[in-house]
């Protein structure tokens, strides 16, 4: 299984990287499934991605968190479908912030919607992603986060 990626409207297919990382990437996901959780983490283990992962389970809670977190994520990886606050809010809170509008978000969804792509890519997403339904499939997606983080030109 391959999967799609919308890098700022180009769609490309990738190919799973294998990178070590000296000094890791610090990742903030917002995301209510577990299982999609323990995916993420498999596939960015199984990349040997040297990472920091903090966890958010509900949209309400990202701003907070990030007006008393100790550093900023390198990469905000934001599901659409999240209770209390929806991912598109979320979104825009980020993006209309002096403080936070610079640091890069993936949108990680189960939506294959090319408006929805558009209005997240619009709204400031750097990346949009539909949701794999494997470890596979989060293996191809990981390179185009690490992209994204490091502000990597493809």
């Amino acid at each position: 299984m391959r999967a799609d990626f919308a890098l700022k409207g180009t769609l490309t297919k990738i190919m799973p990287i294998f990178i070590s990382m000296k000094n890791g990437i610090f990742i903030l996901l917002v995301e209510d499934d577990p299982d999609d959780v323990d995916l993420m983490q498999e596939a960015l283990a199984a990349n040997k991605v040297g990472y920091e992962m903090e966890t958010i389970n509900q949209g309400d809670r990202v701003l907070p968190y990030l007006k008393v977190c100790k550093k900023f994520p390198d990469v905000i990886i934001l599901d659409l479908n999240i209770p209390k606050l929806h991912g598109r809010e979320v979104l825009k809170e980020l993006k209309a912030s002096t403080e936070l509008k610079n640091i890069p978000v993936a949108i990680l969804t189960t939506s294959a919607a090319a408006s929805e792509r558009e209005n997240c890519l619009t709204a400031g997403a750097d990346l949009f992603l539909t949701k794999p339904s494997s470890v596979h499939g989060f293996n191809e997606m990981v390179s185009s986060i690490l992209n994204i983080a490091f502000k990597i030109p493809n």
